[in-house]
């Protein structure tokens, strides 16, 4: 096949691209500016655009199919080009279902959380041999890339996203993929540019449960209590197997997992990565593998690119960077950090930077949300509320949002700097979260920083 991709520079775009030129097809892209790293990955197969910008006369009668990405809008030329020659044109969702069909789809929702439980489904079953195709929002040890596709293997395990597949399509991504194996993992408020109101956002969760295929099943998370209701409630005539956090303690520093083989330590920590653990095994299990072979291999998982990785450890002090940026992501990766560390001080930093994150009524759900960490500080930049056309936000309503009056809030990137390096690493973790780069702040010196304590 001959297949241009509209916008091939983002995360999951571009390496479905690298998939899909492994495969054998012809692959040709666009996109008005590619960060890394995606540009050099591109780059090293050839198929880095020569300029940057939209260019119609790319896309021709002889292409099989036309991918087009979130980023590119409606009047994009090159779409506009692809209407006029009545080209088949796919959201990537829609073009990974065309792709696997005929195969079993294995699809992990929710909004927290989908990421380390795809991750780890992956491992385990890369642990084990055991090859399947996959979609997934983050670089794995072990994975070349972040999207694989086959004609050979029968499963298939997707990170399910329930954002909008493109400008064409506004059906959320896991509407289109009619899983056989779902999970549903948790659900609070997320995306409020394109969901403005909690109710029409549970309403796509509804759509993702009633799009499993008849006889499949759902693994649900019974302790969230959105989660129960929607499954409950679904009429779908699949299998409905519920999951809780599994029993565990935390030891000098080290998670213990109870398992039926007695207790065993692992690598992750916190009480939300213990439950994606249960919501994995089920999966796993649902995919042909023994309980016993689960735990073997989960005992070596270290955890996804930016989910509470660990970036830099000292002999008095820790550090690590998380994804986190909705208010429940925070609160749980901030707690996790406490429950393993009790003892240590606890410098949580958050940056907000997503959409979301700036509506007044989204903010009201950060109150508590870093209640367990010894200094608190969030950091945002006033002209990214701006650039999202958003309505200004002050520092007292940041603190007022979190319900922390020692709250420190930082608007300029070089006073935020100068707080993270005046802060005292002995006997203290380090916590980044953001979805951002925290206005430019160099990682790699404060690695040293805290590696030198």
């Amino acid at each position: 096949m001959q297949i241009h991709f509209i916008a091939i520079g983002g995360s999951v775009m571009h390496n479905l691209a690298l998939a899909l030129q492994d495969k054998g097809h012809t692959v040709t892209g666009s996109d008005d500016i590619i960060y890394e790293p995606s540009k050099t990955r591109l780059k090293a197969k050839g198929l880095l655009p020569a300029s940057y910008g939209w260019f119609p006369e790319k896309v021709h009668s002889s292409l099989d199919a036309v991918i087009l990405g979130m980023h590119a809008k409606a009047d994009n030329p090159e779409l506009l080009r692809a209407q006029e020659l009545g080209l088949k044109i796919y959201s990537y969702p829609e073009f990974i279902y065309e792709q696997s069909k005929y195969k079993t789809r294995v699809v992990i929702g929710g909004s927290h959380g989908k990421t380390t439980i795809t991750a780890m489904v992956l491992h385990v079953m890369n642990y084990h041999d055991r090859p399947v195709d996959y979609l997934i929002g983050a670089q794995l040890d072990g994975f070349d890339q972040m999207v694989s596709l086959s004609e050979e293997n029968d499963f298939i395990v997707l990170e399910g996203d329930e954002y909008l597949s493109s400008a064409l399509d506004r059906r959320p991504k896991f509407h289109l993929y009619r899983p056989n194996i779902a999970l549903l993992s948790g659900i609070s408020w997320d995306h409020v540019n394109v969901f403005p109101t909690y109710e029409y956002y549970l309403e796509q969760f509804k759509g993702f449960v009633d799009s499993i295929v008849k006889g499949g099943s759902i693994t649900y998370n019974e302790e969230d209590e959105n989660v129960v209701k929607i499954v409950e409630a679904s009429e779908n005539t699949i299998r409905k197997l519920a999951y809780r956090t599994p029993e565990y303690s935390v030891e000098n520093g080290e998670t213990i997992l109870e398992t039926p083989d007695g207790p065993m330590p692992i690598p992750i920590f916190g009480k939300h990565n213990l439950s994606n653990l249960a919501g994995a095994k089920w999966i796993c299990q649902n995919m042909g593998l023994d309980e016993e072979d689960f735990y073997e291999a989960i005992a070596t998982f270290t955890g996804a690119s930016k989910r509470l990785e660990k970036m830099a450890e000292g002999k008095l002090s820790v550090a690590f960077k998380d994804f986190a940026h909705a208010p429940s992501k925070v609160k749980a990766s901030t707690a996790a950090v406490r429950e393993q560390y009790p003892n240590r001080n606890l410098i949580a930093c958050l940056e907000l930077h997503t959409y979301s994150s700036f509506n007044p009524e989204f903010l009201k759900g950060y109150k508590g949300a870093l209640e367990d960490a010894t200094t608190a500080a969030v950091f945002y930049l006033p002209e990214s509320v701006k650039i999202k056309g958003l309505q200004e936000v002050t520092p007292e309503q940041i603190k007022e949002a979190f319900g922390r009056e020692d709250l420190q809030v930082f608007t300029n990137a070089e006073a935020f700097r100068e707080f993270v390096f005046k802060q005292q690493y002995a006997n203290s973790a380090l916590l980044l979260m953001s979805s951002g780069n925290y206005g430019g702040l160099d990682l790699e010196e404060v690695k040293e920083e805290v590696e030198g304590v």
